[in-house]
């Protein structure tokens, strides 16, 4: 059953038998909006991208992002860059997995992020979404629509962190401005 999100709400990511969850998948999904102009309408091509940041103690320690696929100890995965959105349909246009399992134990949140390497802004895309899924067997956990029509180039969306023994996750649906991850980090540390 999926729990659809609000900004700052957490979900524990413990199964409902009590066990854990060991692999999941953060997809993120976007439409171009149509423009109207004098001919009628029309939709630009917005490449938007999802990027994971790795934090240890409040500090990035790795990236998972379009040019650095996997993070270094192999335990997060960005399965490829799209360009355009919308592929899907309302399915996944770019997805990062996590194996919970083999996250290392110094680090303890993961922070998720789009953000639009041409510069376009969330007033050019419609039907923005990023989901939580159990990547065992398919099962969409959570799902948080991203707010839009915003004259910003990026959202900070979401996190999973420990939590005791097992792992949270928090719908966040900051907006900021960036073309990259490394834009963004002013604007991930105060979510830390």
């Amino acid at each position: 059953m999926t729990v659809n999100m609000t900004k700052g709400q957490a979900i524990s990511l413990q199964k409902n038998d009590g066990g854990s969850l060991t692999a999941v998948r953060m997809g993120l999904g976007w439409q171009a909006a149509p423009r109207r102009g004098l001919f009628g309408s029309r939709t630009r091509e917005v490449d938007l991208d999802a990027s994971a940041v790795l934090f240890a103690d409040k500090q990035p320690v790795d990236v998972v992002f379009f040019r650095h696929l996997v993070s270094d100890d192999g335990s997060v995965k960005h399965t490829g860059d799209n360009l355009v959105g919308g592929v899907g349909q309302g399915g996944d246009d770019e997805s990062i997995l996590v194996d919970l399992s083999r996250v290392p134990v110094h680090i303890d949140q993961i922070v998720f992020t789009v953000n639009s390497f041409t510069g376009q802004t969330f007033q050019e895309v419609q039907n923005a979404f990023c989901r939580l899924v159990d990547e065992t067997n398919g099962d969409e956990l959570a799902r948080y629509t991203l707010a839009g029509g915003g004259a910003y180039t990026a959202q900070i969306m979401a996190k999973v962190h420990r939590t005791g023994a097992g792992w949270t996750m928090t719908a966040l649906g900051t907006p900021a401005n960036g073309r990259t991850f490394q834009d963004l980090m002013p604007a991930i540390l105060p979510h830390l």
